[in-house]
């Protein structure tokens, strides 16, 4: 049974949508945790509503943290359980996309997918799954999860933006590397790269400004 996200909201600077960023969070955090991100994006974006969805799933012991899928090697989950939480959530975020752009009147080329950590992995793998391209994925501080499959598994090609911190101490700076050969050798003819020098398992300012301008772009604004 699908289950209804809830999101958090930031309506266009304008009042008009015509395009919408899709924050998708990390583990242990939740929708609120990077709309923040609007503030300093609304005004060069200001056509855009910016929309962050809670995961699926409450952390125990955290009542405000969520995650997209059990992580076996921080929670003791087996990977079984890891695969059946995935595979639930790739259910109920596919649902939730499909409902905001009949809800906001969008098509998938009018739509970014912004992930950080766990969001990214999630992002890498449902935006290839789905069947119309959207705008673009910027993906922050994750890892592209089963590049293995990929290949065998895409449908659709968009243009991707990888971002990573060369100090990350929570996912390995070299998974950069590694999902951009994936992604490329899967045919995708427009992946990016940007290394946040000095910076640890976060968004560091000129990560964001870089990442500011590939949305613009993409959604040709």
């Amino acid at each position: 049974m699908t289950r209804v996200l809830r999101a958090e909201r930031k309506a266009p600077v304008s009042g008009d949508t015509r395009s919408a960023v899709v924050f998708v969070h990390g583990y242990g955090a939740n929708g609120a945790d990077l709309l923040g991100l609007a503030d300093v994006l609304g005004e060069h974006l200001p056509d855009t509503l910016f929309v962050a969805p809670d995961a699926p799933e409450t952390i125990p012991g955290m009542p405000f943290g969520f995650q997209w899928f059990p992580i076996p090697w921080l929670d003791g989950s087996s990977e079984e359980e890891a695969r059946r939480g995935m595979e639930a959530a790739v259910t109920d975020f596919n649902a939730f996309l499909d409902a905001l752009m009949v809800d906001e009147d969008l098509l998938p080329e009018q739509v970014v997918l912004f992930g950080f950590s766990q969001g990214t992995m999630m992002s890498l793998h449902v935006a290839p799954r789905r069947e119309d391209p959207v705008a673009g994925v910027v993906a922050f501080s994750g890892r592209l999860l089963e590049p293995d499959l990929l290949p065998d598994e895409v449908v659709s090609r968009m243009p991707v933006l990888l971002v990573h911190g060369d100090a990350d101490d929570v996912v390995p700076p070299q998974s950069l590397p590694q999902a951009a050969e994936a992604l490329q050798g899967a045919g995708f003819k427009e992946v990016y790269a940007h290394v946040m020098k000095g910076t640890g398992h976060g968004i560091a300012p000129d990560g964001l400004s870089v990442a500011l301008a590939f949305m613009r772009d993409k959604l040709s604004l």
